[in-house]
């Protein structure tokens, strides 16, 4: 676990607000309840929730990806991305013995 990426993934507030969202996709993504979150969510359904470019929102999922913070899974020419739950028990761990 790359600490330096982890924590740069996690500097932006619109990455924050993603991996806020992922905690509980049922809530922030209810548009998206007919398909399921096994998943996760659609990128294209972060990209209109932060109203941001799909490049951009791109880049960012990409971050936090590399960081091991999210997860995609590719169906066809989607993408969906999912918190990665064991890598935030390892964050965890990691502040409160370093930190």
């Amino acid at each position: 676990m790359d600490q330096v990426e982890i924590f740069k993934a996690l500097s932006n507030k619109t990455r924050l607000q993603i991996l806020g969202w992922l905690k509980n996709p049922e809530e922030s993504f209810p548009e998206q309840g007919t398909y399921g979150y096994a998943d996760g969510v659609c990128v294209g359904q972060i990209q209109v929730k932060t109203g941001l470019t799909q490049s951009t929102v791109s880049e960012y999922l990409s971050s936090l990806q590399r960081a091991g913070l999210v997860t995609s899974t590719r169906k066809g020419q989607w993408t969906y991305y999912k918190r990665n739950e064991e890598a935030f028990t390892a964050l965890s761990q990691i502040i409160q013995s370093e930190i």
